[in-house]
């Protein structure tokens, strides 16, 4: 028997150890990688052809959701489960548009996890019981009046968002300073943003990348003790 081949996208190494220890007490479905990032994951999908890749979404240089688009465009016989602890309608929504076979919640249980790698692998779609009335049948499309940005100009506008400069955007994305600058620019003109600031707090608010809320301890203020 032919096992169902899948490869593991989280940026939290503890997740993708708990996803393969779940897994491999199942003995037709097999773990042939893992990803701790969303580029990391393109290019594995691209060079060991996996049957299903298990994505998160919040992950670092690429999220699961540009990662997913351009797996499925470059490997579409792959088929892409979504693995996430967020269940917003504005990620289903989107994971749907990319293309994505299903979406699950990290609360799922082992058996429908592994449930759900069979489903999507013999061409149906599974989602979460808490979100799939909100799916099916939606109409895949940007919303009215809301500009669509290229492949390449989403992951110019996570990696500014990441706080990557134009220097490393490029190292990062193997193409010009240039090109990334003219995608940059592109990227501005289209969303009316002018500013890295503005740019980010987009990104952010449409789930390109997570917010990150740094928490300052303070040391408690000692007081005074009355006699």
């Amino acid at each position: 028997m032919k096992r169902i081949t899948v490869l593991l996208a989280d940026d939290h190494l503890v997740v993708r150890e708990g996803l393969r220890a779940l897994l491999k007490s199942e003995s037709d479905i097999e773990v042939v990688g893992e990803a701790r990032d969303g580029r990391r994951a393109v290019q594995l999908t691209k060079a060991l052809l996996p049957d299903v890749v298990v994505m998160d979404i919040a992950m670092p240089l690429l999220n699961g959701l540009e990662a997913t688009r351009q797996i499925l465009k470059a490997v579409p016989a792959t088929r892409v489960l979504i693995l996430s602890a967020h269940s917003d309608d504005e990620y289903v929504e989107q994971t749907a548009a990319m293309g994505a076979a299903g979406y699950l919640i990290k609360q799922t249980s082992a058996d429908l996890l592994a449930r759900a790698i069979r489903e999507v692998h013999a061409g149906k779609t599974v989602f979460s019981p808490p979100i799939s009335t909100r799916l099916f049948d939606r109409r895949q499309r940007s919303p009215e009046g809301v500009p669509r940005l290229s492949s390449r100009e989403m992951e110019v506008l996570q990696l500014i968002a990441e706080g990557k400069a134009n220097k490393q955007a490029a190292a990062e994305m193997g193409i010009s300073i240039k090109t990334v600058e003219k995608h940059r620019q592109s990227v501005m003109s289209k969303l009316n943003i002018h500013d890295t600031a503005g740019l980010t707090r987009y990104a952010i608010a449409t789930g390109v990348i997570e917010s990150t809320i740094k928490l300052t301890i303070e040391s408690p203020r000692r007081t005074q003790r009355t006699r």
